[in-house]
């Protein structure tokens, strides 16, 4: 018997977003712990010593041994992939899993080395009006071009239907949108623009960002991951 997964979580980080949108693709209800870094709660500790999110621990009841097994989930690469290979109605790892999962893990992946490092360089040279922010933006917009062209030649990343790298990639797309409003509405990345508006106004990216309560150990649970899609 399996217990409910709890998720430890933080609103605004791409990493904990992108583990929301695939539970919820793969419609996997948790218990979800929404923290503040300031304040990290000692359960998330003692799951996590390292204690950055998102976090995942999952709990199976060995009758047998009259234990409970733990496992804990520290990347959110690894809680996506989880979640879909239990449940994926959206065929988000693709038709042929076993080819095509390691193909899209490895373009994240190559996405997440060179594209997160110069994000956040250039939100805190834009935050305090550094003389960098330019050369910066550059350095992300080499891997905007990369998606853009993807985009003209299909309507998702990965091809003609939405895929686990769409899910893996849209939170820091949209992290570096929020970053120069007024430059990314006029950036020549048209493909990428229409693609992340549509995710963005969608009721299930809504859904995803939804405003959760901070967790305190006198909280109710609160339940994460319940959603009807539309057929």
């Amino acid at each position: 018997m399996e217990s409910m997964p709890i998720l430890y979580s933080l609103h605004n980080c791409p990493f904990a977003i992108r583990a929301r949108m695939a539970l919820i693709k793969a419609q996997q209800r948790v218990r979800i712990r929404s923290i503040k870094l300031d304040n990290k709660p000692t359960e998330l500790l003692q799951a996590s010593p390292k204690a950055s999110v998102p976090v995942l621990v999952v709990s199976e009841n060995q009758q047998s041994l009259l234990a409970d097994e733990t496992h804990v989930l520290e990347q959110s690469l690894d809680i996506m992939v989880w979640a879909l290979s239990k449940n994926d109605p959206h065929g988000l790892l693709g038709e042929d899993s076993h080819n095509q999962l390691p193909i899209m893990l490895t373009l994240i992946e190559e996405f997440e080395r060179d594209f997160d490092p110069a994000l956040n360089a250039f939100g805190c040279a834009k935050r305090y009006h550094e003389n960098s922010m330019n050369p910066l933006r550059q350095e992300c917009e080499r891997e905007l071009a990369k998606l853009e062209l993807r985009l003209s030649e299909h309507p998702f990343l990965f091809g003609e239907r939405e895929s686990l790298v769409d899910i893996a990639l849209l939170p820091f797309i949209r992290k570096f949108a929020r970053i120069d409003k007024q430059w990314f509405r006029e950036a020549p990345y048209p493909k990428v623009r229409d693609w992340l508006t549509r995710y963005l106004n969608s009721p299930f990216f809504s859904k995803v960002m939804a405003k959760q309560p901070l967790w305190s150990v006198e909280q109710a649970d609160v339940y994460f991951g319940d959603y009807q899609f539309k057929r």
